[in-house]
């Protein structure tokens, strides 16, 4: 497909999916405004599932094992049970209990308190990547985002990075990503937002409707 013919494409795409994107974008910032800690807790448990996982699956088993009072749980064995959609669910069990351990401070989860602290996004991620066992720069991109605080963030998945190189802002889709090279990535990909005058947050959700037709999470 030639970059002209993508392009008409993904302005088409935009316009019957603007309104929807609008209302889950902001579906995202009444979560971090009214939001429990635990609703926090539910988007970052689903972050640390998605590494090659599928989105839906990886919600299902969020909301598993929220119905059996296991999100809370120290229990790896019970969690992991309940993982059984998603790829390297061992490890992620003990990514989920550490990832609590984190943030709980006299027995209470204050997960929006430690992140307002930053001053940034780009500063709350990096915190997140150091110190989050499980997250890298796209688990804790689409955390952010996924909370109301990230739609100046991309979320460098595999169908974001495949479009990109058939829009050639990219040359070849990397193995692996670097704190840099993620950032230049996500820079080349703000550009090209602004220069399409489509949003990065909306962007997002526009190439990931192209490759799956559907508006997730």
């Amino acid at each position: 497909m030639e970059e002209k013919e993508m392009l008409g494409e993904l302005f088409k795409i935009y316009k019957s999916i603007k309104p929807q994107i609008i209302l889950r974008l902001k579906e995202f910032k009444n979560l971090w405004l009214n939001g429990k800690e635990e609703d926090i807790f539910k988007e970052l448990i689903f972050c640390l599932l998605t590494p090659q996982s599928k989105a839906e699956k990886c919600w299902e088993c969020v909301k598993n094992l929220e119905m059996k009072n296991l999100l809370f749980s120290e229990n790896e064995e019970k969690i992991a049970e309940e993982l059984k959609n998603v790829r390297f669910r061992f490890n992620k069990a003990k990514y989920i209990i550490e990832a609590k351990k984190k943030f709980v401070i006299k027995d209470e989860l204050k997960i929006k308190s430690c992140i307002e602290n930053f001053e940034n996004p780009i500063k709350a991620r990096d915190y997140l990547v150091t110190n989050i066992k499980g997250l890298g720069y796209k688990e804790a991109s689409h955390f952010l985002r996924n909370i109301g605080l990230g739609e100046n963030l991309a979320i460098l998945d595999r169908h974001i990075l495949k479009n990109l190189k058939l829009l050639k802002i990219i040359q070849e889709i990397p193995k692996t990503l670097s704190r840099k090279w993620y950032i230049e990535i996500e820079n080349r990909m703000k550009r090209f937002a602004k220069f399409i005058n489509i949003p990065l947050s909306h962007l997002d959700f526009v190439l990931w409707y192209k490759e799956t037709g559907k508006i997730f999470k």
